[in-house]
């Protein structure tokens, strides 16, 4: 995961909200890594998530509850991944978050 969030703009990169899962435990250290700050959501308040939880429920089309992860190659990821990036969104104006990201990103660096 820091390999990727060192790809986006410094300036971009303000804070990194997590979920409370144990996936994130190593969370001082990407917050160190980027010199950004690191929140976790309350328990149980998916209200506080709302993007995640939307997310979640689109990959679960892809990958059921209880789906053995290990039969997956990284193409498989990638392509799961690249089907929701792909997939333009009312709450964008029907662009892409793949579009949204990269016009987000140059507005930074042209700032710089």
């Amino acid at each position: 995961m820091l390999n990727l969030l060192t790809k986006i703009p410094q300036k971009a990169r303000k804070s990194l909200t997590l979920d409370n899962g144990g996936e994130f435990t190593r969370h001082q250290l990407w917050g160190k890594a980027l010199d950004i700050k690191t929140f976790f959501c309350d328990p149980y308040a998916s209200l506080q998530k709302g993007g995640v939880e939307n997310t979640n429920g689109r990959l679960r089309r892809d990958l059921p509850r209880k789906t053995n992860i290990h039969t997956y190659n990284k193409e498989d990821f990638n392509e799961t991944i690249d089907n929701d990036n792909l997939t333009p969104r009312k709450k964008l104006n029907w662009i892409t978050p793949n579009e949204a990201f990269l016009k987000k990103c140059q507005r930074f660096a042209l700032q710089t």
